[in-house]
């Protein structure tokens, strides 16, 4: 049998696929610049633990600002009312199941009251989550000169 590589079918291994994909792994880069030539533990490394920044997206200053303030105020709107929603859920004489019973009853409906608890539980886990998500996805924004290892454009401040 010759020392070529196999797969787990015993058939040699293609040589041409192989090296393709060494070469794909090794053009890749650190910030986006020019291949390096070589895949460094260190850059893998630094990608794995995230201070790569690799999912960040740079945008000018006036979007940044806006992007985040917009998608912090939503985040936290959004938690906020999550909580609302699961204390209207677990407590039977919260002010919100209150004007929710009180505004079906105008139009004559009586809800069930385990209805409305599953009701109130899902729609306050559901805004919770989407709240961590917007403000997730709020948070990789970032606006040129904010490139340093941590985020933070304070620390590459020379009056600091």
């Amino acid at each position: 049998m010759s020392d070529a590589p196999t797969d787990r079918s015993g058939s040699p291994a293609d040589d041409d696929s192989a090296r393709e994909a060494s070469t794909a792994v090794s053009s890749r880069t650190n910030d986006g610049d020019a291949p390096t030539g070589d895949a460094s533990a260190e850059s893998v490394d630094a990608r794995a633990s995230g201070s790569g920044r690799a999912r960040d997206v740079v945008v000018p200053i006036a979007v940044y600002k806006r992007v985040t303030a917009y998608s912090t105020l939503f985040a936290v709107l959004t938690v906020v009312l999550g909580f609302v929603l699961l204390d209207a859920a677990t407590l039977q004489v919260s002010l919100t199941r209150r004007f929710v019973v009180g505004a079906f009853g105008l139009v004559g409906i009586v809800p069930a009251e385990t209805l409305l608890t599953a009701l109130f539980s899902v729609l306050g886990i559901a805004s919770i989550v989407l709240g961590a998500g917007v403000y997730v996805l709020g948070s990789r924004f970032r606006a040129a000169g904010m490139e340093a290892e941590n985020g933070n454009s304070q620390d590459d401040d020379p009056e600091v």
